[in-house]
């Protein structure tokens, strides 16, 4: 499966997170799969409702939030088909603590942010067995 992402899109990510810089920033990734991908059609950012003094290594999209997100993507006739989220400072990697939160099936997105500036990406998925996470393709798209 490969995460496509129009232009436009990551560059809405992009600002958010470097937005919340030097700390964590986070929202879902709105869209529809067809079985060999998943294309975002939309994003809904949020504030990062982590304790703030962990806010630089850790984020907390609230059951809210999500509940919201889905909304909007009902709205729209779409489904939430991941997060983004950014490491400050640190690589596009995604983490152990990454992985004890997620969700099979779900796109995460990472943005590596770097003195403020978002410089790489990529893009996993967790296993099945929630073991570990393996990368997807992620393509940028006009």
């Amino acid at each position: 499966m490969a995460l496509i992402l129009p232009s436009n899109l990551y560059s809405q990510i992009s600002a958010h997170l470097e937005a919340a810089y030097p700390n964590e920033g986070a929202g879902i990734l709105i869209g529809a799969a067809n079985g060999e991908s998943k294309t975002a059609q939309a994003i809904r950012p949020f504030a990062n409702n982590f304790e703030s003094g962990e806010q630089y290594h850790r984020y907390l999209i609230t059951a809210q939030d999500m509940l919201d997100g889905e909304m909007e993507a009902e709205r729209l006739g779409l489904d939430v088909i991941g997060v983004f989220h950014s490491h400050p400072d640190h690589p596009a990697q995604a983490s152990e603590y990454d992985r004890e939160y997620a969700l099979p099936w779900y796109s995460y997105l990472i943005v590596s942010v770097q003195k403020g500036k978002a410089a790489n990406a990529r893009s996993w998925v967790l296993s099945d067995d929630r073991s570990k996470f393996n990368e997807e393709t992620f393509q940028l798209a006009s």
